[in-house]
């Protein structure tokens, strides 16, 4: 007979039965039915030291209270999270994390998203006993972009277990005891030259340490939150946009364990005021130099068609950017498919040092300064240039057939650019020194404002979705290169973003059977076989 332990455990919770994995602690037993247990110590990334006793719940049979965080439950447990001990407990407890903490909450950048605001609204006392004065500890300057107010730090030393146990780089540490406890830098390093750092204050519950670049800028109730992917590198980091007035105000990691688990380097993190820039491309222009004018899409497109069908059969060439959506790019290979074929270059931004934390592989800045490389790959698309992201486009820049560029700011390019070209058609955000010679400058919506995806260097699809509103005229290049390869009869003009992802796993055969529902919010991994083409 087997001595083997059920891989199950069943309790109750609050009069409601519940059965999780042998081992999982009850804080987690308690969210599988949806309560939450206040807690601030705790988080799913790091370590639990059990200290800020907030969690603490009644497990019938205990003689005290118990910290859920670090309490597995056990078969026939019966467990109060809300009333008895456990409440009198965390109320207990609130009022002390008040006899300091500073009431600054209209002055503070975590207002709104403060967990002690919410703790104490919903079970604090109705008003505060204590009648010494609070401590002082005033504001410091940790480094790099983090600022620390001791006055309303609540030592639940999350900062220093992420700097030991994620980062690996120990520079934050509780110094003095008791009620002089804070957080403390080593020495005057501080946190200048750390990546990851802006973790930190994401994961700290009240306001003490907060960003400079955020500091008094928006309230948090203001700002429309959307689910995004970093374009830092080809990692794909899931972020969260925070908007408002149609500008980026911050970006905040979003978890996905598969990815980056819950953090973010700090390149990706203050990497998005490019987003927010201006003088963008807002009507479609036709013509070169002094007899460019700008035009509907009605008549922009219909000239561009008449064109295309005057240099039939006529020699293709385009230039693409990683930067760029599998639905845009696809459009594009669907658009030089339409024309008689072609070769379809891209480009790499300058090469980075790669940085990946030691057995963490959620926790890197890759190489490949751009998010959908693999993308380009996988479609068929040939990169060329070097790793300072400069040159390879000699012979595109020559060409004397239909050249068409997507996304590509040509940089590094000169008025000369596409001089030779029978028809130049280039699709951008913002004019350049390059597109002198274009017959067509068309306005595209960048990912912040469109919904779409990218394939990251490991080839999981993910999903973005539009947080801005776009300039103008502006619109998806998938939307603008489909309606021109539709005109051609060689494709349907698909309406929508799903549509579009939809052909693009038709016709290429990359992307398997995937589609936007089964990508879902956590992305999803292209058949193996395509992978591997791309390597």
């Amino acid at each position: 007979m087997s001595d083997a332990k059920p891989s199950t455990v069943t309790l109750t919770i609050d009069g409601r039965e519940v059965t999780v994995p042998r081992g999982t602690t009850l804080l987690k037993a308690a969210e599988a039915l949806g309560t939450r247990v206040p807690h601030y110590c705790y988080h799913d990334g790091l370590s639990s030291p059990a200290m800020c006793r907030l969690c603490l719940v009644e497990v019938e049979g205990a003689p005290k209270p118990m910290p859920s965080c670090v309490t597995a439950a056990q078969d026939g447990q019966v467990v109060l999270t809300d009333e008895g001990r456990a409440r009198e407990m965390r109320e207990g407890v609130l009022e002390f994390y008040l006899v300091n903490h500073p009431l600054d909450c209209p002055i503070c950048d975590q207002s709104g998203e403060c967990k002690l605001q919410d703790y104490v609204h919903a079970e604090g006392r109705a008003h505060g006993r204590s009648r010494e004065p609070k401590r002082v500890f005033g504001r410091d300057d940790f480094g790099g972009d983090v600022l620390f107010y001791g006055d309303r730090c609540v030592m639940c030393t999350r900062c220093v277990r992420f700097m030991n146990e994620v980062e690996r780089d120990p520079r934050l540490t509780v110094v003095e005891r008791g009620n002089r406890s804070v957080i403390d830098t080593f020495f005057d390093e501080g946190l200048d030259g750390t990546k990851w750092s802006g973790n930190i204050v994401d994961i700290c519950p009240v306001g003490a340490l907060v960003s400079k670049d955020f500091l008094f800028k928006q309230r948090a109730w203001d700002l429309d939150h959307t689910p995004s992917v970093c374009t830092g590198c080809s990692q794909g980091c899931n972020i969260a946009l925070h908007t408002r007035d149609n500008l980026v105000q911050r970006v905040k990691p979003r978890t996905n364990l598969d990815v980056n688990a819950f953090w973010m380097c700090d390149h990706g993190r203050h990497d998005y005021e490019w987003m927010n820039q201006g003088e963008r491309l807002e009507a479609p222009l036709a013509g070169r130099g002094s007899e460019r004018i700008a035009l509907g899409w009605q008549e922009a497109l219909t000239r561009l068609a008449a064109r295309l069908d005057e240099a039939d059969g006529t020699s293709v060439r385009a230039v693409a950017s990683p930067r760029s959506s599998n639905e845009d790019l696809a459009a594009l290979r669907a658009m030089v498919d339409a024309l008689g074929g072609g070769t379809i270059e891209f480009r790499l931004p300058m090469a980075a040092d790669e940085d990946v934390l030691e057995g963490m592989p959620t926790l890197a800045r890759r190489r490949e300064l751009a998010p959908n490389h693999r993308g380009a790959e996988l479609l068929g698309m040939k990169r060329v240039g070097d790793d300072s992201g400069a040159g390879g486009l000699d012979e595109a820049g020559a060409h004397e057939g239909i050249l068409i560029v997507l996304g590509d700011a040509l940089a590094d390019q000169d008025t000369d650019f596409g001089a030779a070209a029978d028809l130049f058609v280039m699709l951008g955000t913002h004019d350049a020194v390059a597109a002198a010679n274009a017959d067509f400058l068309l306005p595209i919506s960048m990912h912040a404002e469109q919904e779409g995806t990218f394939t990251n260097r490991d080839g999981r699809i993910q999903r973005f979705w539009p947080g801005l509103q776009p300039p103008g005229a502006a619109r998806p290049a998938w939307l603008i290169l489909r309606a021109l390869a539709s005109h051609r009869g060689e494709a349907t003009l698909p309406g929508t973003a799903a549509e579009a992802f939809a052909a693009v796993a038709e016709e290429s055969g990359a992307f398997g059977d995937l589609d936007y529902p089964t990508v879902g919010t956590r992305g999803a991994v292209v058949p193996e076989r395509a992978a591997l083409a791309g390597d």
